[in-house]
């Protein structure tokens, strides 16, 4: 059930990026997207106005469907409650006694 929901969330991620990509740009940030009509047959189906209005409804549409199944994909994912550490995984060493210190040392003369 995971695998299936994981594949039709990578498939609407793939999808919402795609239509996100084809809208035009409304900012005009980098000199692009400011002017100009797309053009259209008549009847204004798919016109400038026509367009946007299908691309937007899109978005919202696989927005929402992101959405539910990222929150589907984690409600239902095993071993999504358990809690554990990464610290909880490692080998443990051997450890080894600490190193005491033989007593002060002499201070080292420089020879010339």
């Amino acid at each position: 059930m995971v695998e299936v929901l994981l594949v039709i969330h990578l498939m609407i991620a793939i999808a919402l990026v795609g239509v996100v990509l084809l809208q035009r740009s409304e900012g005009g940030g980098l000199g692009i997207g400011g002017g100009g009509t797309s053009g259209g047959g008549m009847g204004g189906f798919l016109t400038g106005r026509g367009t946007a209005n299908l691309l937007t409804r899109t978005t919202a549409i696989l927005a929402a469907c992101f959405m539910t199944t990222s929150l589907l994909l984690t409600i239902i994912t095993p071993g999504a409650s358990q809690r554990s550490s990464i610290i909880d995984e490692l080998p443990t060493a051997p450890q080894s006694a600490p190193l005491e210190p033989e007593g002060p040392s002499e201070p080292v003369v420089p020879v010339q």
